[in-house]
């Protein structure tokens, strides 16, 4: 069985509504997204990370929230699961105990969701489970947009319970962490307190020189590996740069809509620019996808001036604004 019991709209207030440019970030993001507001928490308001962003020579900085930050305004701790037992049995003492654990998996292993390609695309990809039931062979899970159920053969695979996956050497390379509330969850007045003392942070911990003008001179040894690999190694560079990049600046938009929706003062035309980075990284994602398949190579340096414009205007300009966070 494969089902969307606890669906109830990406995010919550603040994610929700509206036709995202982007519509995932990367297998981390998503399901933290949807875990924490499945725990009735605002995620929206763990943001503040994506003002680090940083070009990595070959790729974006994937956005992730750090652990830190999820304790300071969740209560939440997160501790690595020690694996030396049957993978089943160490997820069911856990969500036993009404802890979650988040799991890393082969996405082949997960039941393909409605318009979704895990069984035709192999890529790591991660769950949260908050409900086991051995005897029964169910379990229930975040994953991506939503909230799903597996039973059956879908459970033996999650688990490695068919003949011949499950072995004492796989274990290992399977990596886990449990989930659990150790304090109270910030709420309203001291949750956007907490969420703004990050955000001075991690402006603090900002890249010193412009992502994009670093991106723009790698790009044309980017663009040549691409013409020459062709369609099939298209889209790994798509998803590991054009959209780490458009999503990470779609997300910090709809936290900074989030802090006016506050009663916040943020600078004009600042959230304006994470919304057009978030566009045209999606425009050049789609001339590169056309350069490959014609062969004809495309620069897209209009596409370049405008993203390094836009995070002029939109990083630096919170940085001013927002100040240096407090000693």
């Amino acid at each position: 069985m494969y089902g969307d019991t606890k669906m109830r709209g990406r995010g919550g207030p603040g994610l929700r509504g509206g036709n995202p440019v982007w519509s995932h970030v990367n297998c981390h993001i998503d399901l933290w997204i949807e875990l924490l507001h499945g725990l009735d928490l605002t995620p929206v308001a763990a943001l503040p990370c994506a003002v680090r962003q940083d070009f990595e020579a070959d790729h974006f900085t994937q956005c992730r929230f750090p652990a830190a930050d999820l304790e300071r305004l969740y209560g939440l701790t997160m501790h690595a699961l020690t694996l030396y037992d049957s993978l089943e049995s160490h997820v069911a003492a856990q969500t036993a105990r009404g802890h979650v654990v988040v799991m890393e998996l082969d996405s082949s292993q997960l039941p393909p969701s409605p318009g979704a390609g895990y069984q035709r695309h192999r890529t790591p990809t991660c769950i949260a489970i908050d409900v086991l039931i051995p005897e029964a062979a169910a379990v229930g899970y975040y994953h991506t947009d939503g909230y799903h159920t597996a039973s059956g053969e879908d459970y033996a695979a999650i688990f490695r319970l068919a003949p011949g996956a499950r072995s004492a050497e796989m274990l290992p390379f399977t990596h886990a962490e449990m989930v659990r509330r150790s304090a109270h969850a910030l709420v309203e007045k001291t949750l956007l307190d907490a969420s703004l003392a990050l955000l001075r942070m991690h402006l603090g911990n900002r890249p010193q020189d412009n992502p994009l003008t670093l991106f723009r001179a790698a790009f044309p040894e980017h663009l040549e590996r691409l013409m020459a690999r062709g369609e099939p190694g298209f889209h790994h560079y798509a998803s590991g740069v054009l959209r780490q990049l458009g999503a990470n600046f779609e997300l910090l938009a709809r936290y900074l809509r989030w802090l006016i929706m506050q009663g916040q003062e943020v600078p004009d035309k600042a959230a304006e620019a994470c919304y057009t980075m978030a566009s045209e990284a999606m425009v050049m994602q789609f001339r590169l996808m056309r350069a490959v398949i014609s062969r004809k190579p495309d620069r897209c340096e209009d596409c370049l001036d405008q993203l390094e414009a836009s995070y002029q205007a939109s990083v630096p300009v919170l940085a001013a604004h927002f100040g240096e966070p407090a000693p």
